[in-house]
């Protein structure tokens, strides 16, 4: 970027409102821009060579600001001002009087290259030309332009009404004015913009789509259900959509484009895209807009879900399962209360077994005190409270689970503890108890291998805070027995919480796809090109995320984000899952989150 570059575009260092404003490409994306544009005041010229797609954007806008009448949100004499405001044409001549032209067509490079080609003999020379892609090299299409300084990218995210994210890309030809006057117009439109550098994905697509791949991969290899998958990090992860949903709602098709081109720059295999998405987008399986992609709708563009081939058969949880009554919980942790809480809340006797009375007396008066704030906020009665401390005995010694049918272990998650406990369990519990682990990270058939009945073995992976979260992992290791698996999914209903089946593999489900996506949250500081506040930003006004990846990191612990990352990449022995070294370092440093009132961000008071 020359000195030259900066007078062309002086004017909207002082005058940056960019009142009229080219939206080129009336799809959902170019009609949801074109309404959030409209109803912030601005001049909107829609260009579409397809006369019906303007028909359409007109039509929505029109059903759109009716609905916002209805509700109150704009007057009538408001929502006739927007409408006049929207004018549609089918010819780019249209964009001359433009101050700023945004262009959202297909994601096609030679496309887009035409457009901009065809933009730069049309409009005046401080004009703005921005690309709505999110996979495409916003710094080719500059140098392919004949004002490189004027182009930048602005990615909006879908919904555009509703979804308050925009990245402002700027490539290293991008003029600082040019970048400055995007980002003021983005605020005017009451949105929340990020400045980011030109690559791939950027921020929010760039973390997102290689989750979304893995999970791809995670279906393909049969390894969990769809059903499953999605379940899993909804409610493991508050998430608003399971990662393959999410999939048939953007498109297969464009899913594969933009790994595709994070490929080619990365070279991660995280990032190489799964071969279905290949195979579905071949076959024009490519979500919701084709009817069917990895679900199938009633409808092509329709939400609704329809049963196929692939869903779960309806079934009895209880069939085949052995009878539980008594639950014994070892550990005296929060989890290990949390699970004693759960099970008691749902009519089990308890008994909560530490490695010292006092222990196992301090886990439940935690559970006291849980269960009195359930009572002040109304959740349930005192007489509910007390069944359920009635019904949780502390004790000493493992030996207190002489007459349990189902022993949950919830100890340190170190495989020594684990199968020195299990070996216990194996001379304590009686012939036909099922014995679980609630590890998250360690092989589950380690722990059953330490007993004399591996095929009574099983995995339960609760989720913190345990009364509270909703999912249980529920882990099959090759000895498992059939029955030992149907009386968890039957102990799992009747405790309301929603099993998930998976194979005894690093991670499970959860861990599997959010410990990677949260690395390279990490990689993305360590490369500088982006700062914490605006990755968490992104992901959660992008993604609909309730957490940043560091927020969320800080509050799980950065030790036990590297040790789970360590065990995935022993296990998977992928490059692109090594932990990061920034992560490395501040766990050496002693900096592991709020538990010790510094992680990656520092914190008025230690938790």
């Amino acid at each position: 970027m020359g000195p030259q570059s900066t007078p062309d575009l002086s004017t909207q260092a002082s005058s940056p409102s960019l009142s009229t404003v080219a939206v080129v490409g009336l799809g959902t994306m170019g009609t949801g821009i074109a309404e959030v544009l409209t109803r912030a005041g601005r001049e909107v010229i829609g260009i579409d060579t397809d006369e019906a797609a303007a028909r359409r954007a007109v039509s929505a806008l029109e059903t759109a600001t009716a609905r916002a009448v209805q509700r109150e949100r704009l007057t009538e004499r408001e929502r006739q001002d927007v409408l006049a405001r929207f004018r549609t044409f089918t010819d780019l001549q249209a964009a001359a009087d433009a101050d700023l032209v945004i262009e959202v067509v297909p994601e096609d490079y030679e496309l887009k290259r035409q457009v901009f080609a065809a933009l730069d003999a049309v409009v005046r020379p401080d004009t703005i030309l921005a690309t709505g892609t999110n996979a495409l090299s916003v710094t080719r299409l500059a140098a392919d332009s004949q004002r490189p300084e004027r182009v930048l990218g602005v990615h909006f995210f879908n919904p555009a009404p509703a979804m308050k994210l925009v990245e402002v890309v700027s490539s290293v030809l991008t003029a600082p004015t040019a970048v400055t006057a995007v980002t003021e117009l983005a605020r005017d439109l009451g949105k929340d913009p990020i400045a980011v550098g030109d690559r791939p994905g950027f921020v929010a697509d760039g973390l997102l789509f290689g989750y979304l791949n893995q999970a791809a991969a995670m279906y393909e290899s049969k390894y969990a259900t769809r059903e499953d998958i999605d379940a899993a990090m909804k409610l493991g992860c508050g998430l608003p959509m399971g990662p393959l949903a999410l999939l048939d709602l953007i498109g297969v098709d464009t899913a594969r484009t933009v790994l595709e081109a994070m490929y080619a720059e990365s070279q991660d295999r995280l990032h190489a895209p799964a071969p279905i998405l290949g195979q579905l987008a071949e076959a024009g399986l490519t979500g919701r807009k084709a009817g069917r992609g990895f679900y199938s709708y009633d409808a092509p563009g329709s939400a609704t879900v329809v049963l196929d081939a692939e869903s779960p058969a309806a079934a009895d949880e209880r069939a085949g399962g052995r009878p539980v009554s008594g639950v014994g919980v070892a550990g005296s942790g929060t989890m290990a209360s949390g699970i004693a809480e759960v099970f008691a809340k749902a009519g089990y006797k308890v008994v909560l077994a530490a490695r010292s009375l006092e222990k196992a007396e301090k886990a439940k008066a935690r559970i006291t005190k849980s269960l009195g704030r359930s009572v002040d906020k109304g959740r349930m009665t005192a007489e509910a409270r007390d069944a359920a401390l009635a019904a949780i005995t502390p004790a000493g010694s493992l030996d207190a689970f002489a007459d349990v049918d189902l022993a949950v272990e919830a100890v340190a998650e170190d495989l020594a503890v684990k199968q020195e406990l299990f070996k216990t369990l194996d001379k304590v519990c009686k012939p036909g108890a099922v014995l679980a682990t609630t590890t998250s990270s360690l092989p589950v058939v380690a722990c059953a291998r330490a007993t004399s009945r591996p095929q009574d073995v099983i995995g339960m992976h609760f989720f913190n805070p345990a009364p509270a979260m909703k999912l249980v992992e529920v882990v099959r290791t090759v000895l498992t027995a059939d029955d030992v698996h149907a009386t968890v999914r039957a102990v799992c209903a009747k405790v309301r919480k929603h099993p998930v089946d998976c194979g005894d593999r690093a991670g499970f489900i959860v861990n599997a796809l959010l410990f990677p996506y949260l690395n390279n949250a990490i990689k993305m500081v360590e490369e500088h090109y982006a700062t914490l506040d605006d990755i968490d930003a992104a992901m959660k006004l992008g993604g609909g995320y309730p957490m940043g990846p560091f927020e969320l990191l800080d509050v799980v612990g950065l030790d036990v984000s590297l040790a789970i990352e360590k065990v995935l990449h022993a296990e998977f022995r992928d490059p692109g899952l090594a932990p990061s070294p920034l992560l490395e370092h501040l766990v050496a440093a002693g900096c592991l989150g709020r538990k010790t009132g510094r992680g990656f961000r520092e914190y008025a008071a230690r938790r």
